[in-house]
């Protein structure tokens, strides 16, 4: 009975502290500790680990366990928006430093008659590097998602007027408020102006940011400048491939809202009703075969 009582007692502390260090991290990813305009904020535990890294990089780049997770730390971190501010190898040197912090924790929760928190604490600080990035991807992704048709109305409505396609995105950049998609075309054109071929940014600007839809319109207009077709033309498709797209996957996330919604239905709503309507026919006849 004890050891029943101290294993449940051990797991609930342990989900407990799980469950705050989850919200703790997520606080944390958005505190921002300099201000600073035009410039990736990282969560603090990235801050506070990043300048002890230089003492573990050697080490990543020195084993060659580490090349494919570089490759592709390196390709989160550009889908991101990171690379002016984070590289593979640093970004590997906080998820070796917070694996160590995981196994101290584990270590100590140990020691303290609680393994099971250890394991939670340990798991926690093991996936949190990789899930931020993830997250921060995804997050970049919609959002460019979002955004690129009204982008390419824009284009259409500047090309159709006469300007060509370089004054077109310069004005549209200046005129937009910043955000994901504004900072990658910022980039794209400085890259233009600084001598790189049109097709070569655009197509460095799709394995860059690895969203599928940007990488469609680019394949587009990359093609068209090779065939000689008017870009206009192939903006308006695009826009309108893409507004439809949009509306096809809001019309399908309302579809499955009712599906979603019933395992909560089931689970917290449909007890509390039974309980509500059956309680007190429930009390009274156990009141009945009492007496």
């Amino acid at each position: 009975m004890d050891f029943a009582f101290n294993t449940a007692t051990s797991l609930a502390v342990g989900i407990s502290i799980a469950c705050i260090s989850y919200f703790v991290f997520t606080f944390m990813q958005d505190i921002q500790v300099e201000k600073a305009q035009n410039t990736k904020q990282l969560p603090i535990m990235f801050k506070l680990l990043l300048p002890l890294s230089g003492n573990v990089i050697p080490f990543v780049r020195s084993n060659m366990f580490f090349e494919k997770p570089r490759k592709d730390a390196q390709s989160q971190i550009l889908a991101a928006g990171f690379d002016q501010v984070l590289d593979e190898d640093r970004f590997l040197a906080v998820n070796i430093m917070m694996v160590i912090a995981g196994i101290i924790a584990f270590i100590l929760s140990t020691a303290g008659g609680n393994p099971i928190t250890g394991i939670l604490l340990f798991g926690l600080f093991f996936i949190y590097p990789k899930a931020w990035l993830k997250g921060a991807v995804k997050r970049r992704h919609l959002e460019i998602q979002k955004a690129l048709p009204n982008v390419l109305d824009l284009l259409t409505l500047s090309v159709e007027a006469g300007k060509d396609f370089l004054t077109s995105l310069r004005d549209i950049i200046a005129r937009r408020k910043q955000d994901a998609l504004g900072e990658e075309l910022e980039r794209t054109f400085h890259e233009i102006q600084l001598g790189k071929q049109r097709r070569t940014a655009l197509k460095e600007l799709a394995i860059r940011v690895q969203q599928p839809d940007l990488t469609m319109v680019v394949s587009s207009i990359v093609q068209a400048d090779e065939l000689g077709v008017s870009i206009g033309h192939i903006l308006k498709i695009q826009g309108d491939q893409l507004r439809m797209k949009r509306f096809n996957r809001a019309e399908k996330l309302a579809n499955e809202a009712p599906v979603k919604i019933l395992f909560p239905l089931a689970l917290f709503i449909m007890p509390a009703v039974m309980i509500i309507l059956l309680g007190p026919v429930l009390l009274k006849g156990l009141d009945i075969f009492t007496k």
